[in-house]
């Protein structure tokens, strides 16, 4: 370990260890590999560290993400952190022994909730509060603990982390905290996710079967909206044009297999289930354009990833999700499905249109990086430790 030395420019805060809960990351294909798992990974991939500041302790099953990085310690548990049940006894009574056996000065929950008996300060990350937005939507016992829990531990937080302006106006709203408490670091885009080969992507279209197809990406959940897009699918004038949907299954998802048959969209319609992060820059790359029409998101990274691969976005104005598009995409009210019929089809049968979207989201998606995310979490970190 190196020496106590003052941690950053501003000075007085002496080394100190900072233990973040990244149990939620997930080492399994399925929905819980989406978006939260990957701002959790890259944040924490992207911490900056340097000799004399406070070093990181992570807790967390796949501790082969922060193999040989500098300043970070992972330590995992005996218990099987991704059954819910057991994840949230660990945060709630092995998390807090393990912070006083590593003499953790600051915790960092990046998953909504902290200890309840910890007296350690704390910074706590909030993604979304869709389960305050749509209760009805959420199983009953998860929207209870994470309600409750998460109010708790934003109001005993020193500071709290949102992904977006639009989830730190929630976080204000919902639960009081003073908008001084809460800083903003939204994610960033992964350099693989940029145009590929012509040739490449044809090879990927073959292989899967598809020639031209639009695509969402996102766990299958309700406030995800898909009904709406499967509708305009029905309606748009295009029988060869297809429906991908990549996203694992995630809860109250029947309606959406329903709906398809319904309609009669069996045949154009395709779920993939859950594509491996390798994979993922092909699908945007291979598709005409990405729809997301979600009602409710903490921001929305697919629709950048899309913009990053040069694929035209249409998108719900909703929520963060502007954030996330700003002057690159389409917006449209996520319950105006005539609108978005007329948005996909102009996007769908006008090549200058298509170009334009395609460069103003290439330029846009590169204004977003981890490396900032990572080095706005230390920031935080700092404040927190400072008590500012």
């Amino acid at each position: 370990m190196p020496s106590e030395q003052p941690f950053g420019s501003s000075g007085g805060v002496r080394q100190s260890r900072v233990g973040i809960n990244a149990h939620l990351l997930s080492g399994e294909a399925g929905y819980r590999r989406a978006g939260i798992h990957q701002y959790i990974a890259q944040v924490l991939r992207h911490l900056p560290w340097e000799e004399g500041e406070p070093t990181y302790v992570v807790f967390t099953q796949q501790k082969n993400l922060f193999e040989d990085l500098p300043g970070i310690t992972a330590v995992s548990s005996h218990l099987s952190t991704q059954n819910r049940l057991l994840r949230i006894l660990w945060e709630q009574v092995v998390w807090p022994w393990q912070t006083r056996q590593h003499t953790i000065g600051l915790l960092h929950s990046m998953a909504f909730v902290t200890p309840l008996l910890s007296t350690c300060p704390a910074v706590i990350t909030v993604y979304d509060l869709s389960f305050y937005h749509f209760p009805e939507r959420f199983p009953t016992l998860q929207r209870l603990y994470l309600s409750s829990q998460t109010r708790r531990s934003c109001r005993r937080a020193r500071r709290i982390i949102t992904i977006s302006e639009s989830s730190r106006q929630d976080v204000h709203l919902f639960f009081g905290v003073p908008l001084r408490k809460i800083d903003v670091v939204v994610p960033g885009v992964d350099p693989v996710y940029q145009p590929l080969p012509a040739a490449t992507v044809q090879a990927f279209r073959q292989k899967h079967n598809l020639d031209r197809f639009v695509l969402h990406v996102g766990t299958l959940q309700p406030r995800k909206n898909i009904p709406v897009l499967i509708e305009a699918m029905a309606r748009l004038d295009d029988p060869e044009l297809k429906l991908v949907l990549v996203g694992g299954k995630g809860w109250l998802y029947d309606d959406i297999f329903r709906q398809v048959q319904a309609v009669g969209l069996a045949e154009r319609v395709v779920f993939t289930g859950y594509v491996p992060d390798d994979d993922l820059p092909l699908w945007y790359n291979a598709a005409e354009l990405l729809v997301f029409p979600s009602v409710y998101e903490g921001f929305g990274l697919p629709v950048l990833e899309a913009m990053a691969c040069g694929t035209p976005v249409i998108a719900a104005n909703s929520s963060s999700i502007p954030e996330a598009v700003g002057d690159a995409g389409l917006l449209f009210d996520p319950d105006d499905g005539e609108t978005l019929v007329e948005q996909m089809t102009a996007v769908l049968t006008n090549a200058d249109l298509q170009d334009t979207l395609r460069q103003q989201g290439l330029e846009h998606a590169q204004s977003f990086s981890w490396e900032r995310a990572g080095r706005e979490t230390a920031e935080v970190y700092q404040r927190a430790l400072q008590n500012l």
